[in-house]
Order: C-alpha cells, then structure tokens, then sequence
C-alpha cells in the first residue's frame, strides 16, 4: 500500500502563518529599538549629571587650595539639587577626603580604570549590595595634589523603568499581532470568497451543461486569467464532446448500414430454399460488407494510433514527381473508365518522407477528386516552391462548390457536405481525416479551398533540399 501524501496546509494557514512569522520579526526589533533608545537617553541623561558633578567638585578643589576652608567643608556645599547621587574624593595615598553618602564607592570603582573624559563612554555600571548604579572614576591634579573622584548615580528607578516598559510593550506588541493576524485571516478569509463562488459554479457544470461559461468581469483581476483560461478549456472540452457524440452516432449509422444490409439479404435468402449458385451470391455480397466493415474498423484504429503520437515514420527521400506519376499509373484505368485525365506539373522536388504513407494520403485525395469530377474534366496535380523551407502539392478537379460553412469540417470523420456527396461516396468517410493525420505526421498542413469553378487541397511540406 502507498502511503497518503502529506496533506497541504491551506492557503489561508500559509498566509497567516506568514503574516505571524514576518510581524513575530518585526515587532521584536522595534521592542528592542525602543528599549535601546530609551536606555541610551538614560545614559546620555546621566552622563550629563555626571559631569556637572565631577565639574563642580573640580572647581571646588580648585579653588580650596586659595581658600582658608576644609575641603571636606567646601566638597559638601559643592553639590546641591541632586537627587540619588553620591560622590566621594580620595587623595593620592587612597585617603577618604569626603563622600556624601555612607557608601564607599571606592569598592564600585575597584576594577575600574579612570578616566579624564565625561561622555557616555567613560561611564561604567556597578551593582553594590543589590543596587545598580552608573559611574565615573576620574584622576583630577590640582597645583600640588592628585584627588581620585568618583561620582555614581542610582539607577534602580531606571531599571525598574524600562522594566515596566519592556512588559507593556510586550503587551502592546503582543496585542497587535494578534489583531494583526485577525485581520490577515479576515483579508484571506474574504479575499478567497470569489474562488469559493467560482469553485461553487463549476461544481453546476455538467456533461449537459457543457454552455455555461464564468463571467470574468465579476471576479477581481488577479483571477480574470484563471476564469478566462477555464472558460477556453470549456471551449475545447465543448467542442470535443460535440465530435465525440456526433462521431458516435455517425460510426453507428456506418456500421449499422452493411449489417443491415447482411441481415435483410441473408433473412431473405433464409426464407425458402435457393440454389447453389444464390447462396454463393450471398456469401460474395456479404463479404463485400465485412471488408468494407473490416476497412472502416483498420482506418478508425490508424487514426487512434496517430492521435496518441504512435506512428512511426519510415523517412527517406523521394522524388515528388516520380511518386505521383506511380499513383497517376495506379488511377490510370479508373480516370479513363470515368473519362477524366490526370495532368502533373511542377519541378523536381525531393522531400523527406514516409512513402507508405504519403501515397496513401496523395491517394486519398486523387480518389475523392475523381469522385467528384465530371466525364471529359480533368484533374491537375501541381507541386512548387512556397519559401525555401517548404513546398505546396495541390490536387485540384473542377466541379460544384463545397459551401463556405462546409469547409472547416471536411477533415473530420464521417463528415460529408450534402446527402448528394454521401449517395456517391463509396467510402466511410475516414479517408480525409486520414490524409490530415499523416500530412500531420510529417509536421506539415493541409488546406481546402473551393470556388465556382473547382476545389483545391493544398499540402504544404518542409523540405531538405530542390533540384530542378
């Protein structure tokens, strides 16, 4: 047993899915932007603070080297309005000169090289006891001192900011993909409704209802191809199922006719005692009948063969106006019989070709010709060149017109213009569909063309080389 296929997920699941994947990527880097953002304008805040500290403390050792005061009295006047931050000047022996607050940020600073800038560079974090701080450790020389300053700002408040920032926007985020998704369903969900009316539609569309065509101005553009595509493959399927069902009831009247025929005469025949001689009689008609029968069925097989690409072509090169002349020997009794002549004209042609079969088809055409031509016409067999890549054979016979309406159908089976043709016609009316077949065969076309004065076939062959 084969295993099922993985089943496909569905147009809608994919689109979401990728919706869900694209705005999962894109909502994260704008979290993250925003949390970057916020921070570094912490950073570049604090920087700011820290170095009017640092500056102010600088000035104050500067100018209590003139003064009569302390240090430790001027450095606790120095700073004034800020909130949360702490300082602390130690001398070049790593000697507390003053802090303002009861926490050695010397132990803050212990890894940590000075530095002589203030910007947001220079700035370190450092976590002491369970706090967070940012600082500066900086190296200040007065005239006949060195002092290590170092000025930190608690940064609790700030992470505990962008905490509750980053979880409302998670929240926020969280809930606009949601409603992002809603909606990318909803605009799947609806955008699919015309294909849902369309699949609805075809469904209605039987082997009797093969008329009904898809209106393509009542779907969006994007499907107006589809529907016109769809309505095209109608067209042929129509048109296909037309033939099969006249070629149905045609092949029904062709064979019905000779077993008629064989039944009534042996039905007859059987109906009282006859001689030897009548019922050899029978036999000869009835055989008549089942070759003709016989010939019908080999010529339907022919062409299913050559519909389903299985003729296999013996090519060779022949020449167009020896082979010709051999089928005008082959006719030669019957048009003298019929009292009608045959007449050639053209250079000599070679061609590439099956001779089989391109004598079978020039065959056809030359005995639906004689078929139809009048005592003392005749029959004019013209081959010429039509580029320098192919060349035409026309068979042309005087005689009534085929109507104009007639003439894209005469290649089609059991096809014949009037009951006129048909009361005339010996054959099943295979042998043009046949004589198209092998014209297609060689990759070439085959024409019909009438007038008031005669009607003309015209094959049209690529060739390999012309001599004259």
């Amino acid at each position: 047993m084969h295993k099922a296929g993985k089943r496909p997920l569905s147009i809608t699941v994919r689109v979401v899915l990728f919706v869900a994947l694209t705005i999962s990527i894109c909502l994260f880097f704008v979290q993250q932007l925003l949390l970057s953002s916020v921070e570094h304008h912490f950073i570049e805040q604090d920087a700011d603070e820290l170095a009017v500290i640092l500056h102010a403390v600088e000035h104050t050792l500067t100018a209590g080297q003139n003064g009569q005061q302390q240090p430790t009295q001027t450095l606790a006047k120095a700073v004034s309005g800020h909130h949360g931050v702490y300082y602390q000047v130690m001398d070049s022996q790593n000697r507390l000169v003053y802090r303002n607050a009861d926490i050695d940020l010397s132990l803050l600073a212990a890894n940590t090289p000075a530095s002589a800038d203030y910007n947001a560079k220079a700035i370190h974090n450092w976590q002491l006891d369970g706090k967070a701080y940012r600082g500066v450790f900086s190296l200040f020389t007065t005239a006949d001192q060195q002092y290590q300053v170092i000025a930190a700002i608690d940064i609790s408040f700030h992470e505990h900011f962008l905490q509750q920032l980053q979880r409302s926007l998670g929240l926020i985020l969280l809930g606009s993909a949601l409603l992002t998704l809603l909606a990318a369903w909803l605009a799947v969900h609806q955008g699919l409704n015309p294909l849902r009316g369309l699949s609805a539609q075809m469904r209605d569309i039987q082997t009797n209802k093969l008329d009904i065509r898809l209106s393509p101005g009542e779907v969006p553009a994007e499907l107006r191809h589809m529907v016109q595509s769809f309505n095209l493959m109608l067209d042929r399927l129509e048109q296909g199922f037309t033939k099969l069902s006249h070629f149905s009831a045609d092949i029904a009247h062709e064979l019905r006719t000779p077993l008629t025929n064989m039944i009534t005469q042996t039905q007859v025949s059987l109906s009282r005692a006859r001689s030897a001689d009548e019922y050899q009689n029978l036999l000869f008609s009835n055989l008549e009948e089942l070759e003709r029968l016989n010939k019908m069925i080999s010529d339907m097989l022919w062409l299913a063969k050559s519909q389903n690409g299985l003729l296999t072509l013996q090519k060779q090169t022949l020449n167009l106006a020896d082979e010709i002349q051999a089928i005008f020997d082959f006719f030669e009794a019957l048009a003298e019989e019929s009292g009608v002549s045959l007449h050639f004209s053209g250079p000599v042609i070679l061609v590439q070709a099956d001779r089989t079969l391109l004598r079978h088809a020039l065959t056809n055409l030359l005995s639906n010709a004689l078929r139809y031509t009048a005592q003392s016409q005749s029959i004019t067999v013209t081959t010429a060149l039509a580029s320098p890549d192919s060349i035409t054979i026309s068979v042309e016979n005087p005689g009534p017109p085929i109507p104009p309406e007639h003439l894209p159908y005469l290649f089609e089976r059991f096809y014949r213009a009037d009951q006129s043709r048909q009361r005339h016609s010996e054959g099943a009316g295979l042998g043009l569909a046949i004589t198209k077949a092998i014209v297609e065969a060689h990759e070439g076309q085959i024409n019909v063309e009438s007038d008031l004065e005669s009607t003309r076939f015209v094959i049209r062959l690529k060739i390999e080389k012309l001599a004259f």
